[in-house]
């Protein structure tokens, strides 16, 4: 997909990936497609049906990442977030992750759920979006009259030194292989990786028959893949030399007449695919800076499609209503998850589609990780929800977390201090 210009290339690439959103917004909404629903039917039912659509939608994408990267149409190495740094951040992956985790379990869903919802006409995550895009905002932007972020000032000094050089890439493939060998290992590691998850995912005679989930993972996986595809393969023809939208940003004074038309960054320009931590914080800089056009990024445009496509299904199939807070108290800990959201989902370089999808199908070190401690995070939150609501002023915090590790099989049983229910 070639331009003759900047501005028509950046703009082919924001209304695609829009449309694109658009579409993952409908099927969303329609297939009840949700992380934190899948980990909730898990651990509250025994019920694997949603957490198989959320896996289907992974082998999907490394299938589809495999392909595309084999023949050179998706760059996975330039990604933005960079996915495969050679810098592993192992800890605030597993940090990120499980802040994220408890987060969307008491925000009532993730990113993506959260602006499912609003198009749905859940005021509540009007709310939820506002806040997590505050915090996203200021963990990478400096502070009011300071040159200091969230994350410098509360995460750094203590988490950054924890990190891990690996060398050039944290990808499976790298690591176990080395950079000449890199991608047969992929091929290798990320065909055993997702025959294994289909076969556990396909297996289920009971995922097999239900419509919503089947729909929800494929659809999921491949608009996934249908981003990285449109945001590896732009490009400017450049006086007769073919470029990509950060080379051309970066040569800007070069190749351009005027500064009409330049974005205010250029790393939002790289390949990427859908991701809705980061991207919140981005609509919340472009509210910010009194809607200035040159802040519009893949990130605030997935942002919209989500909303719009899933404001048009509740429309549609006239599902659409109005919900507000029951109580203070659901307020509070609305609140409480979103916050935790919000730094989760920039420590962690992603939420459950950022890391949980899209991460994972570049098969990095460190998207599993997050994937990981996302789900415990969740997971653990339920399990302590769960035995507060049963055992009440018998079930102290501290019983509850033990019983809740001990129920998923992360302590010994006989450390189990509230009997199971």
């Amino acid at each position: 997909m070639t331009f003759e210009s900047f501005v028509a290339a950046q703009s082919f690439m924001l209304w695609s990936v829009f449309a694109i959103a658009l579409v993952l917004g409908v099927v969303a909404n329609k297939t009840n497609f949700c992380t934190m629903g899948a980990v909730s039917d898990m651990v509250n039912m025994g019920d694997l049906g949603r957490m198989r659509a959320w896996l289907f939608a992974i082998a999907i994408a490394i299938i589809g990442m495999l392909i595309l990267e084999s023949v050179g149409m998706a760059r996975p190495d330039d990604a933005f977030p960079p996915y495969r740094a050679g810098q592993l951040i192992w800890a605030e992956n597993l940090l990120g992750g499980l802040m994220f985790g408890i987060g969307m379990t008491l925000g009532s869903g993730c990113g993506n759920k959260t602006l499912v919802r609003i198009g749905g006409g859940n005021i509540k995550s009007i709310m939820v979006f506002l806040v997590i895009g505050l915090i996203a905002y200021y963990m990478v932007s400096p502070l009011p009259g300071t040159d200091q972020t969230l994350f410098t000032v509360l995460f750094y000094d203590w988490i950054r030194p924890l990190a891990i050089d690996v060398g050039s890439s944290q990808d499976l493939g790298t690591l176990v292989a080395g950079e000449e060998g890199a991608a047969s290992a992929r091929l290798v590691i990320g065909g055993i990786l997702a025959a294994l998850i289909l076969w556990f995912v396909l297996k289920s005679a009971d995922f097999r028959g239900s419509f919503d989930n089947v729909l929800g993972g494929l659809m999921v996986g491949v608009l996934i893949l249908a981003a990285w595809f449109v945001t590896s393969n732009i490009m400017v023809d450049a006086d007769g030399e073919m470029t990509d939208l950060v080379s051309y940003y970066e040569q800007w004074d070069m190749l351009a007449d005027s500064e009409e038309g330049k974005p205010a960054a250029g790393r939002p320009l790289s390949p990427q695919s859908f991701t809705f931590v980061n991207p919140m914080g981005q609509s919340f800089g472009l509210l910010l800076e009194g809607l200035d056009m040159s802040l519009l990024t893949f990130g605030i445009m997935s942002v919209l499609g989500v909303i719009g496509g899933s404001l048009l299904w509740a429309l549609l199939s006239r599902s659409f209503r109005i919900e507000w807070f029951n109580s203070v108290g659901d307020f509070v800990t609305h609140l409480i998850g979103a916050v935790l959201m919000g730094f989760g989902g920039v420590l962690g370089l992603g939420c459950t589609f950022g890391q949980g999808i899209t991460g994972i199908s570049t098969l990095a070190l460190g998207s599993f990780i997050t994937f990981f401690g996302i789900v415990l995070g969740s997971a653990l939150t339920m399990k302590i929800q769960y035995y507060k609501l049963v055992y009440e002023d018998e079930a102290t915090f501290s019983k509850a977390l033990i019983t809740g590790l001990v129920d998923l099989k992360l302590l010994p049983e006989a450390m189990r201090k509230l009997e199971a229910v």
